[in-house]
């Protein structure tokens, strides 16, 4: 999608076109990234940089075009045929299906799990960071693919049968059995009309059928990316109690399993995927782990994609982010250009301190969930709730923020930053919401208190480093001393935990001067309501300067 050499008449009739940037295209993901680069190689990723280069190219490029080319053109329920057979398809754009293939052929959705080196899920989870930041909506069966890889496994055989069809580096968009195809993806199917996240209270029900096949009858109220090959389900058996199941779209007998598709969900996001309603009426299906354990089978996915969540959500921030930086740097106003107006200055460098800290936690993360040690075992349970509590908070207002930076040309649809606002929400919902992940933590440290010595130990690190950050862990400390459980203040304590944490990360990193900024801007309290309003005078030329260097 590099400018064309043919370009429109900026001389009309009544004026001349003049004062506006050119499109932001053709530049490389990755290579304009300072920040980005340094948490690869911080996290242990940094010999995945040519496959980083290479995908931020596309990311840059063909993913901007085809990203709205997909949203533009959502897919469409097709319940039957021209016969009036029952088919339950759901039909896509070409350009859903080329970014589900860039997505496939460069790993995003098995790297982890076929790399076979330390730092394979840092460089996945860069991979998913640049994608997500120009066409969210392809990464949810995307992310659903590379989770269920830890639940499978739970199930030795069933593994066996389908984990080679899923880390296959093809994609294979036809609808027929698993056996007859290239590559496969997996989607989810949790939560029911009654209970929504309290899945406990699911109905569904689970008969077991004889040679390891269960009929599962029930509904689903979000069955995420219908299309996909399987799909993880949760359903009642008698006498056990809630169990995970892999219910695929085929039966073992070359048949359509029945699985019927009541709607697709019209959704403020995610337009280009699909979200739908199904109801299963003895569907073939297939036990993952323990009878009775759907939950803790269950877990292990649910946790690697709270850890996406967090990625797209930083993704989102990191695109509206230097969309704003490219329109003000082109853009005049009051005989100035806008990137050089110091109030501008200030709001641009406190998005862009958002911006590195959401990345950086949510890459700290991902070195700590394919560790084996056990300070990053333990540090990650108690982090990944709180990351992905403040992280997908913190996307719609600066979002929000970068469209006011542009103005009207930021609320229109022509601009991207209408989609990554109605985008911005989706994160902070998906996989638990804000209240969820609170509750998880007050969890994770009353039954864990390893993790509780664990988050000391990473706060430990920083110490001595900022004044402000001392205060901070102090003031901490002392919140965290008797176990807390109340949960109205799970929030507050939340939010305090993963700004210590994103400190923590900035003040020992490769440049110590940007975590002095965030401690300066957001441990000392002295900040405003919106962007642009922190006390403390901060580096801003450096500060966008690093976000997104002008000769990238």
């Amino acid at each position: 999608m590099t400018a064309s050499p043919y370009r429109p008449r900026t001389r009309l009739v009544t004026h001349d076109v003049t004062n506006q940037p050119p499109p932001l295209v053709g530049y490389n993901a990755y290579t304009t990234d300072p920040a980005l680069i340094e948490a690869v190689a911080r996290e242990g990723g940094e010999w995945g940089s040519d496959r980083l280069r290479a995908y931020g190219a596309i990311a840059g490029d063909e993913l901007i075009e085809i990203g709205f080319e997909a949203n533009e053109n959502p897919p469409q329920f097709k319940p039957f045929d021209r016969y009036g057979h029952r088919i339950d398809e759901v039909e896509f754009h070409p350009a859903y299906h080329r970014s589900m293939q860039l997505a496939k052929e460069h790993g995003l959705h098995g790297l982890t799990w076929t790399a076979d080196r330390a730092g394979a899920q840092v460089v996945r989870s860069a991979l998913v960071y640049q994608h997500n930041q120009m066409e969210a909506g392809t990464m949810c069966p995307i992310t659903m693919t590379h989770a269920a890889v830890p639940a499978l496994r739970h199930a030795p055989d069933l593994a066996a049968r389908w984990l080679p069809g899923i880390l296959a580096n093809e994609y294979d968009p036809s609808s027929r059995p698993a056996a007859d195809k290239r590559g496969l993806t997996i989607g989810m199917g949790m939560t029911e009309k009654q209970g929504g996240s309290d899945v406990r209270s699911n109905t569904t029900q689970a008969i077991a059928a004889g040679d390891g096949v269960h009929h599962v009858t029930g509904h689903k109220w979000f069955f995420s990316a219908p299309m996909c090959d399987a799909f993880l389900v949760l359903a009642q058996e008698a006498d056990f109690g809630l169990s995970c199941f892999l219910l695929p779209r085929w039966r073992r007998d070359g048949q359509r399993n029945t699985l019927a598709i009541q709607r697709l969900k019209d959704k403020l996001g995610d337009r280009s995927n699909a979200s739908s309603e199904v109801e299963f009426v003895e569907a073939e299906a297939y036990r993952v782990g323990e009878p009775g354990r759907g939950v803790a089978t269950i877990i292990e996915m649910v946790s690697q994609t709270r850890l996406d969540c967090m990625l797209g959500s930083a993704g989102l921030m990191r695109q509206a982010l230097i969309q704003a930086i490219h329109h003000c740097r082109y853009r005049k106003a009051f005989g100035t250009h806008l990137i050089d107006a110091p109030l501008m200055q200030h709001v641009l460098a406190d998005m862009a301190l958002e911006s590195e800290a959401a990345m950086a936690l949510s890459m700290r993360l991902a070195h700590a969930f394919e560790s084996t040690q056990d300070h990053e075992r333990r540090l990650a349970r108690v982090a990944t709730p709180v990351g992905k509590y403040l992280i997908c908070k913190a996307a719609p207002p600066l979002v929000n923020e970068a469209q006011e930076c542009l103005g009207g040309a930021g609320y229109v649809e022509e601009s991207m930053l209408a989609r990554l606002f109605r985008q911005s929400p989706l994160n902070s919902i998906w996989e638990g919401s804000g209240n969820v992940q609170c509750l998880d933590m007050l969890r994770a440290l009353a039954r864990s208190p390893d993790s509780l010595d664990a988050l000391a130990s990473e706060l430990e690190r920083a110490r001595g480093r900022h004044p402000a950050y001392d205060r901070h862990c102090d003031e901490l400390d002392a919140r965290l001393r008797d176990r807390p459980t109340d949960p109205v203040a799970a929030r507050r304590l939340a939010e305090a935990i993963a700004r210590g944490l994103q400190a923590a990360i900035l003040l020992t990193g490769q440049t110590p001067w940007v975590g002095e900024a965030f401690c300066s801007a957001r441990l000392t309290g002295d900040r405003g309501l919106a962007y642009g309003t922190v006390a403390a005078p901060l580096d801003y030329p450096a500060l966008i300067e690093r976000a997104f260097p002008a000769d990238g």
